[in-house]
């Protein structure tokens, strides 16, 4: 059945009546993440993205595991299990292999769900899932729906074009709507709609299967939050929307190591020749220290002894990028963005100049942050002091995060 030609009235999901799941009925997700997401563009398929410090694909588990769904299936490419089972670490979830198609794909994660009797499928590109949404939808289907998906209406104009973008016609928006994710089923309908779709068929979204089955559907009011991550620019869009209240937070780091034997410095990942070396139970890394001071400062998490005692034999002579990786978890960890950091280096020797880039394109790739966010930069004090005597040297570090308020 086509849709009735009226707007429907759309809410905001915050809006919506507090649904529970009822306890009589059980549920199961299918979280498609099969796709490759080249469009995304990206080292990553955009479901391992990162979204405020978390894999796009997380988002959505999480908010099924906070609605209290029974069964969560993640519905990955055999090649990216490992990818997968990193970006849902801590979750009850299965992950199943999906096929060539997201057709495919729903028919392996059905299989997973058993008997569920209320099943929602769900696109892992889209992040903005809240658990009140799930748990409206799987209301919609215990109170008798058959087959309900989120939707909101078209605001803009529609037009038809054909190669080189001529217009042909315009299309009538009355009634029309963008239909979302997740779409949920009464278990029995949506299994037998697969069932008879033949395998060689691939369906856009589940309702199409469930209505060239002769199942009714419905839709209920969207979420613009449930957007669909397709091209670059989307991400930063719905960033954005997910931000909530966030707050902008710097973080301060100082460190120094004496001088003693040695024949090389290591200063912001970087081996450097030298005359003598440093003192520390570490690698003495005076830039990177003061710098994960800095990180940890911003969040609120103490200092580098705090995590790291020099007391603990396991850190005797350990490299600091162990340390600074540490730091950039917690901050992920936290919802927090490292947007900014800046190393000064203060020492009479060794030369700073000739090594500074490679110093801040190490501390980019290990923060993952573009090279024009890294700062690394080095002065003296003129020959006075324990630094002037080359007694020994010092860093201080500053981290700009961020975070959630």
């Amino acid at each position: 059945m086509a849709p009735k030609k009226r707007a429907p009235q759309v809410l905001c999901c915050n809006a919506t009546r507090e649904a529970k799941i009822p306890q009589s009925r059980t549920t199961a997700a299918i979280i498609v993440a099969a796709g490759r997401g080249e469009r995304a563009g990206g080292a990553l398929p955009k479901q391992y993205r990162p979204m405020h410090g978390r894999p796009v694909l997380r988002w959505s588990v999480a908010a099924f595991a906070e609605a209290g769904v029974d069964n969560i299936i993640v519905v990955c490419a055999a090649a990216q299990a490992d990818a997968c089972a990193v970006a849902i670490e801590g979750y009850a979830a299965t992950i199943t292999p999906g096929g060539d198609t997201r057709t495919a794909s729903v028919r392996a994660g059905l299989a997973a769900a058993g008997d569920a009797d209320v099943i929602l499928i769900h696109d892992a590109a889209r992040p903005g899932l809240s658990a009140e949404m799930v748990r409206t939808l799987v209301a919609e289907i215990a109170s008798g729906a058959s087959a309900v998906a989120p939707a909101l209406p078209v605001a803009d104009t529609l037009l038809r074009t054909e190669e080189g973008g001529r217009v042909v016609s315009e299309l009538d928006r009355a009634g029309a709507v963008r239909v979302q994710t997740p779409q949920a089923f009464d278990g029995r309908a949506v299994r037998a709609a697969y069932a008879a779709a033949a395998e060689s068929m691939a369906f856009t979204d589940d309702l199409a299967v469930v209505r060239a089955n002769g199942v009714a559907t419905r839709v209920i009011a969207g979420d613009p939050r449930l957007m669909k991550l397709t091209y670059p620019e989307d991400f930063a869009m719905l960033e954005r929307m997910l931000a909530g209240e966030r707050i902008t937070c710097v973080g301060h780091g100082v460190d120094a190591h004496r001088f003693g034997a040695g024949d090389h410095v290591t200063l912001c990942g970087l081996r450097i020749a030298h005359d003598k070396g440093l003192v520390g139970h570490s690698d003495a890394d005076a830039g990177w220290h003061a710098l994960v001071d800095a990180i940890l400062g911003a969040l609120g998490q103490g200092d580098i002894g705090a995590h790291f005692p020099p007391s603990d034999p396991q850190w005797k002579g350990a490299e600091s990028e162990r340390f600074l990786r540490h730091a950039k978890a917690l901050a992920d960890a936290a919802g927090a963005r490292i947007l900014h950091v800046d190393v000064t280096l203060i020492c009479e020797r060794p030369k700073i100049g000739p090594h500074r880039e490679a110093m801040r394109a190490r501390t980019a790739e290990v923060l993952g942050l573009p090279l024009d966010r890294v700062s690394v930069k080095a002065t003296t004090t003129e020959r006075m002091g324990f630094l002037g005597r080359e007694e020994g040297l010092a860093a201080q570090a500053t981290a700009t995060l961020d975070r959630p308020a």
